[in-house]
Parts: structure tokens; sequence; C-alpha cells
């Protein structure tokens, strides 16, 4: 199958996204190219799970383009908040929410819960789907663990999302205070995305 894949899609928007998959990608050999450029527009996301979601995306790609995709789906689980956001991460405060929105209301939902209660993990499902439906899609779930700061702590410059205020407890850093190349080891992205990459090319 590898030798085969010289082109894929990107069924994303998201262009920190694409930034951290591209860079995962590099030396594979193929060809990565975001749905935009080959004028495909963004699905909307009825899923239920990350995987449903990433699936929904990837299979529209894949049959817009006649080429395989790969995509994704991925959130913030919090602990506190029974789940929350979860699949409506990215859309958390509304439809068209930015990131600092997004934040602000996931904050404020914390109030001022003590670290040991805020517990999140970043969950992403990584897929890879041919246009033809006989080769079975290639489905990779990952987490990256941490805890949500407060208000007063929020931390770099970096990431996108919700990462200015998500903690990694190993690295003693927020992922917005990362390096792309440090948040592509830790994350749940970098993690479902580099196992998805081994699948399809090594």
């Amino acid at each position: 199958m590898n030798a085969a894949i010289r082109r894929i899609v990107i069924a994303s928007g998201n262009a920190g996204k694409i930034r951290e998959i591209n860079k995962i990608f590099q030396g594979s050999g193929c060809e990565i190219i975001p749905q935009s450029e080959l004028g495909i527009p963004s699905v909307p996301e009825t899923g239920a799970t990350f995987s449903d979601n990433a699936l929904v995306k990837a299979r529209h790609a894949a049959e817009k383009s006649g080429l395989p995709a790969i995509a994704d789906d991925s959130g913030l689980v919090v602990d506190a908040l029974a789940g929350r956001p979860g699949v409506h991460s990215a859309r958390y405060a509304g439809p068209d929410a930015s990131d600092e929105e997004n934040i602000d209301k996931l904050l404020a939902e914390l109030g001022d819960s003590a670290p040991g209660e805020r517990g999140a993990h970043y969950e992403c499902a990584a897929v890879w789907v041919s246009p033809d439906e006989m080769i079975p899609a290639v489905v990779v779930q990952e987490q990256w663990y941490g805890r949500i700061l407060d208000e007063r702590e929020r931390r770099g410059e970096g990431g996108f999302g919700y990462d200015p205020v998500f903690f990694d407890e190993n690295m003693k850093k927020s992922g917005a205070e990362m390096t792309m190349d440090e948040k592509n080891l830790q994350s749940h992205r970098g993690k479902a995305f580099r196992e998805l990459h081994a699948r399809l090319f090594q």
C-alpha cells in the first residue's frame, strides 16, 4: 500500500493542525495537500465520537478529490465537566467562536476549582481512507493527559485551541509554551499521526 501513496489530501482547514501534520509526514516521499487547495469545502461534523467525525471528514475529502485522505477529530475532555467540551471543543462557545472565547467559557465553568480537580486530556482520532471503499480505513486513537490552568496562569504564545491553559505535568509547560517538535512528541495528535504514518509507510 505505501508504494502506491504519492499524494494525500488533509481534510482540515486548521492552519496550526496542518503545520503539525506536515511536520510528522516529512520524509515520507508523499505530497500532502490541504483540501482547500483542491476547492473542497469542509463538511459538517455530525458524529457522536471523535472517530466518527474524523471518518466523515476523510471520506468526504477522498470522495471529492479521488485521492487518499487523512483527517483527525480531536478535542479536550475535562473530568470535572463530565467530559465536556469533547467533540464540541472547536465550537464550545458558539459556531464561530475563537480560541480565546472557547478558553474563556471553559475557565468560567471550572471557576476556582483546585489544581487537583482540573484534570483533563486531549483526545485524537486520526484516520486514513482510500477513495476505493474496498480498502479498509485505518483508525488510530491517542490521548495527552494534563490539567487545566486557571485564568491567571495562561501561558505561551504558540499552539492553538486550548493550548495556553493545558498544562503537561511531565514537561512543566503549557501546550502553547512548547516548540512544535516538543508538542508533536507529547501530544495526542502527534502520537496518533506518528502511528498512522508508521502504518502507512513503514
